[in-house]
């Protein structure tokens, strides 16, 4: 009998530990992913912002000499990522295209002239950088005018910093979630063993002494939810990468360490802050307290 009750206390132990890393690991792996999205989504509001193209009208009299001493003094300045020169022909040859006829056979020749298509780094392309910018641009005696989207620009902005706050606000609720969760979970394991901790007491043990195998459990029980919760994330991961290639992906494998490490503190904090408590709150009841 007594060999029986033991196998049944050991699984239910089992049981206890396992409920624990899986409820660990699930929460954990919510809170990466939206740490991942948040990672992602400045990711892509960078390749929005670096994609928002000026046009530099050059003037028609310019000569190559000096339209390639402009795009040269582009290509160093600190704020531009890439620029490319778009002649007249070309530039004949792309509006064909678009229009699907001739116009310059219906006109007899080229209106168009030729420009420079510059593209901004993302911390650069906003309206105040911008507008910045547009003044040193103009300044160029080769420069006819400079065109850009305004509009486009202030909305990509706007849509940016609300995107930002919503997932921001997401992630704070997430993670008051995931501290309730995580701290109901170990308090249900340790209530399983509240006459054990009395018992402990009652043998003279001291609170450190009683604390420090809890303590040291939940610690495991955090990390290896923890270590969960990153495959799956990897899994997550490597899926998107495989579909959404382009936007999401393991190109900056330094990021994704950090978030993986992130989410091994945060499970092993969570779950010693909360066995902690947990104990002690036992560890101040009375023999006849704990029936309630």
């Amino acid at each position: 009998m007594g060999k029986k009750d033991s196998q049944q206390t050991r699984r239910q132990l089992r049981n206890s530990y396992l409920t624990t890393v899986i409820s660990i690991a699930l929460v954990l792996f919510l809170l990466g992913a939206v740490g991942y999205l948040m990672l992602n989504a400045q990711r892509l509001s960078n390749y929005v912002k670096e994609n928002i193209g000026f046009n530099i009208v050059l003037k028609d009299n310019v000569r190559d000499a000096e339209v390639r001493r402009l795009q040269k003094y582009l290509d160093a300045s600190s704020y531009v990522k890439s620029t490319e020169y778009i002649d007249k022909e070309r530039a004949a040859e792309e509006l064909k295209k678009q229009l699907g006829e001739d116009f310059v056979d219906f006109l007899g020749y080229n209106p168009l002239l030729s420009s420079i298509e510059v593209k901004l780094f993302a911390e650069f392309a906003n309206p105040d950088s911008i507008k910045k910018v547009e003044e040193v641009f103009v300044s160029f005696p080769q420069v006819k005018e400079v065109f850009y989207q305004k509009n486009l620009i202030q909305k990509v902005n706007d849509n940016v910093n609300k995107i930002s706050f919503v997932l921001l606000g997401f992630s704070a609720l997430l993670l008051l979630i995931a501290i309730a969760l995580i701290n109901n979970t170990i308090r249900l394991s340790v209530y399983s063993k509240r006459f054990l901790i009395n018992t402990m007491q009652l043998v003279g043990a001291t609170k450190g002494f009683i604390r420090q195998p809890f303590i040291s459990t939940s610690l495991l029980h955090g990390f290896i939810g923890a270590v969960l919760a990153n495959g799956l994330l990897a899994g997550g991961v490597y899926i998107l990468h495989r579909e959404l290639g382009g936007f999401i992906g393991f190109d900056n494998i330094e990021l994704i360490g950090i978030l993986f490490v992130i989410v091994i503190v945060i499970g092993m904090l969570l779950s010693f802050v909360s066995t902690f408590f947990a104990v002690n709150k036992y560890l101040r009841l009375k023999t006849d307290q704990l029936y309630f």
